[in-house]
């Protein structure tokens, strides 16, 4: 069974305090995005991860989608397989792909041995893997709270948006941008902000992590400023970086000025 986990990005992000367990409380608009990785899941006589595409570090058994498999193989029993990620989303971007691929394992790994788990049962689990693994669950934008694992509806829609989504070649720490953070209560909430028309979110809108990681990465401070110079609505960096995301009313000529830096650009539906 073949899968295409999405990523996302975050339509603001406001971290409010530090809790005692030493996480972040946090507010942010989830949205997905069809820029995706290739995910293909099969019975087999032995449990194996494969991959392909973007090389993922780190050792095996910390591999989000392999431990997404031993919860349920833990809980449930579930026979072997062979698990192929195909690795498209950059890393290290703000984008979610390994929170996406975990979440999407779960999905399948459901759906084949018919454990006919709920979307609830799904979510508990996705959230024992990461904060954001969540949200993949669904397949809509949703308002997250809490560590970004509490998640509500929302209306909002980017349908007929262009998007363009620029990652340059950096990788941001999410514990090091955290350190630079001042948590602080937001004078609007990103939920009221979601009720006001597009044209507004620059001023409106923001993202937490923006002011220390530019500081420390000018160059991504700079693709912000490129795609508001290009007619972009609204831009921002979306989770704590590097990627940077512009939203357009037309497609745009990006005139190889992202050169070196991956980018994907289509039409939100």
């Amino acid at each position: 069974m073949i899968a295409f986990p999405p990523c996302k990005i975050n339509l603001g992000l406001r971290i409010i305090s530090k809790r005692p367990d030493g996480f972040h409380e946090l507010e942010t608009c989830f949205y997905p995005v069809p820029w995706t990785d290739v995910l293909e899941i099969i019975p087999a006589s032995e449990t194996t991860f494969t991959s392909s595409g973007i090389s993922i570090p780190g050792n095996e058994e910390n591999n989000l989608c392999l431990r997404a498999y031993q919860l349920l193989k833990h809980d449930f029993g579930i026979g072997s397989v062979k698990i192929h990620l195909h690795k498209i989303i950059p890393m290290g971007a703000g984008l979610g792909g390994g929170s996406s691929d975990a979440a999407y394992t779960l999905r399948l790994l459901n759906t084949i041995f018919s454990l006919n788990l709920s979307i609830d049962q799904l979510k508990n689990y996705a959230a024992k893997l990461g904060s954001d693994c969540s949200f993949f669950v669904h397949d809509k934008p949703m308002l997250g709270s809490g560590k970004g694992e509490m998640l509500n509806g929302t209306t909002v829609s980017l349908k007929n948006f262009w998007l363009v989504l620029v990652k340059p070649p950096i990788h941001v720490s999410t514990q090091g941008a955290y350190n630079g953070i001042v948590p602080k209560i937001p004078k609007r909430r990103i939920e009221e902000v979601m009720k006001k028309s597009i044209h507004e979110w620059k001023e409106l809108l923001n993202n937490d992590f923006e002011e220390s990681v530019f500081k420390k990465y000018p160059v991504i401070s700079e693709i912000k400023n490129r795609l508001y110079a290009q007619g972009a609505l609204y831009s921002s960096m979306t989770g704590s970086g590097s990627c940077v995301f512009g939203l357009f009313e037309k497609p745009i000529q990006l005139n190889g000025q992202f050169k070196g830096m991956d980018y994907w650009a289509g039409l939100l539906n």
